[in-house]
């Protein structure tokens, strides 16, 4: 094919024979906007070649200028801004010119959904750039070039065909976040102990038997993800590392447990689906901060007392493990909602107490570790007997901080029971479990401490608006009741991370949810929701777990796929036919990589 220049642009000799279409072409507006945005966004273009007048936006006359016309201040080309924001992703480049070092003033640079299986060498040119996503094409290496960019922060490589980095990834030395998730990586280099800046390095779903022990000195790093991969231990300088706040080893062939005494900030500890056999408590009496611990799919026996050390403990996975007993020291923990258990030989618990829920099974192993002390002469002292002939452990109140009138099958709160509280702090209320249809006006006393409050198991048809009032709120629990609506009010409630709305008669997905952006966790299953919204979900930046099972769901919109805070994901029991059970089956990863594969490019 021959070419010609004709007025600084090149065009080809045969263009008159063919439809001028078949050349990738970029609108001239859109060029003209670029000049003066310094931004560029052409994804989703079916490209496949990046135009050379994008490439050369900032050295050529623009075609309005070769016009015999007037230019007023705004349209004034000679003072256009440097490019430093392209776009190019989801097209079907297949390769990147070695023009693109003209565009020496790109700061982002995003190609990724696309074809590419090599880099340019003139990439390492672009020394003012700060974030490169390559994600999703079929890169096998990287040119050395690459670590000449100095300024890079965000270098994102997830879903290539990567077998290695090599030592050179160590001159990154502004680099905050990394991911080379989804390659075919057996070793990381010893280098990326350099990058101190590094906060967030995803590994995971590559082939890795081990992590070099030099990773200690990444001391900014708070996120290190892990998962699926083949590591049978975890270095010992891993427990060096003072900022990790979350550390996901799960799938893995990891036997034991590693110790981590300077961890002192890790809040969220995954390491399901390995081989780990023993929990000891030099495992657990440095983790200060933790309110995760994921272990489910192990071969642990049993649960150390010092379980009870992790006041800061939400959620406990150890489903599917080898557990005959829990220490009842567990149902002291203050602020854990979410006990999993399935799939353990539990002998000293009934199976019926099992389905009741974390609440009751937490109650349970209280009243069993308080038995002497109720059984014995100083029990009078701890309770006191009301009008209704139920009871008040005032010790639960002034010990614990909890008010609890369950399982009374009571129409209403008697007030004897806001009297026993006197002047003490409240931080969780169990009203659960009655036959309310209202919520006492009294609850707003407690409104300057309550945390947590569960209402499950009543018969309330409305929220009530004093509930908004109740502005420290983290943990609101409205299981099994007549539910149909939440108020837009409930929008005050800025702390709260929890909310459980099961077994409820709600058909739509509350509005007021997708506003209370501290949501970590949805439970909504076994209601007759018909849709969700996925990018108003996406929004919830600290979601983590949404139970959506046993609803009327038709259809998964496939930009649920982008919401990739998520780490518990649950459709089972809805009416949709894709994705299949199958694919629902292989967990949550899986699934929100397959819907995002579905979206329409």
């Amino acid at each position: 094919m021959s070419r010609f220049k004709r007025g600084g642009k090149f065009v080809d000799s045969r263009a008159g024979f063919r439809d001028e279409k078949e050349e990738p072409a970029v609108p001239q507006g859109l060029l003209k906007t670029a000049r003066k945005s310094g931004q560029l966004n052409l994804s989703g273009r079916g490209l496949t070649e990046v135009p050379q007048s994008v490439w050369r936006l900032n050295l050529d006359t623009p075609e309005e200028a070769k016009q015999d016309v007037s230019f007023g201040a705004v349209d004034r080309w000679w003072e256009q801004t440097d490019l430093t924001k392209l776009l190019l992703a989801s097209n079907k480049l297949q390769v990147l010119s070695e023009d693109i070092r003209l565009l020496p003033a790109l700061t982002v640079l995003d190609i990724h959904d696309n074809q590419l299986t090599s880099l340019p060498k003139a990439i390492g040119e672009l020394e003012h750039l700060q974030k490169l996503n390559l994600s999703r094409n079929k890169l096998k290496e990287l040119p050395e070039e690459l670590w000449n960019l100095k300024d890079l922060r965000s270098l994102h490589l997830q879903e290539n065909e990567l077998e290695k980095v090599s030592e050179g990834v160590g001159q990154l030395c502004c680099m905050s976040d990394m991911d080379l998730s989804n390659n075919r990586l057996t070793a990381i280099p010893d280098s990326f102990s350099n990058l101190s800046n590094l906060v967030k390095f995803n590994l995971s779903n590559n082939k890795l038997r081990s992590l070099p022990p030099g990773i200690s000195t990444m001391k900014s790093l708070k996120l290190l993800d892990c998962t699926n991969n083949q590591l049978e231990r975890v270095p010992q300088e891993l427990a060096q590392m003072a900022s990790l706040e979350q550390l996901y080893l799960r799938h893995n062939k990891l036997r034991c447990l590693p110790e981590l005494p300077a961890c002192k900030l890790l809040k969220e500890l995954h390491v399901g689906n390995n081989q780990i056999e023993l929990l000891g408590p030099e495992h657990l009496k440095h983790l200060n901060a933790i309110s995760v611990l994921e272990l489910s799919e192990n071969k642990l026996k049993s649960l150390p007392d010092e379980i009870a050390l992790l006041q800061g403990l939400e959620r406990l996975e150890l489903t599917n493990n080898d557990i005959s007993s829990l220490p009842y020291a567990l149902g002291n923990l203050p602020k854990l909602k979410i006990v999993g258990l399935e799939g353990n030989p539990l002998r000293s618990i009934r199976r019926d107490l099992l389905t009741k829920g974390t609440q009751e099974l937490l109650k349970y192993l209280r009243s069993r570790e308080q038995e002497p002390e109720e059984n014995g002469k100083d029990a009078p002292q701890t309770a006191m007997t009301l009008p209704s002939q139920a009871k008040v452990n005032v010790h639960a109140i002034k010990t614990l901080k909890a008010l609890e009138y369950s399982e009374k099958q009571e129409a209403s709160i008697p007030d004897d029971v806001f009297d026993a509280v006197c002047n003490n702090p409240i931080t969780s209320v169990n009203f659960s479990k009655n036959q309310l249809t209202g919520i006492p006006a009294r609850i707003v006393e407690l409104k300057a401490t309550v945390s947590d409050l569960n209402l499950g198991f009543n018969k309330l048809t409305c929220v009530p608006l004093e509930i908004c009032t109740l502005q420290q709120l983290v943990h609101l629990d409205f299981r099994n009741n007549l539910l149909s609506s939440l108020p837009a009010e409930l929008e005050a409630l800025v702390k709260l991370r929890s909310v459980i709305l099961s077994f409820n008669r709600f058909k739509a997905f509350p509005d007021v949810l997708y506003q209370i952006t501290t949501l970590e966790t949805i439970l909504i299953s076994s209601n007759q929701v018909g849709t969700i919204d996925p990018l108003r979900l996406k929004q919830l930046s600290k979601l983590a777990t949404l139970d959506l099972q046993n609803n009327d769901i038709l259809q998964v919109p496939p930009e649920l796929g982008n919401c990739t805070s998520l780490r518990a994901l649950m459709l089972d029991g809805n009416p949709f036919r894709n994705p299949r059970a199958a694919i629902v089956a292989r967990g949550t990863d899986a699934l929100l990589e397959y819907l995002r594969s579905r979206i329409p490019t």
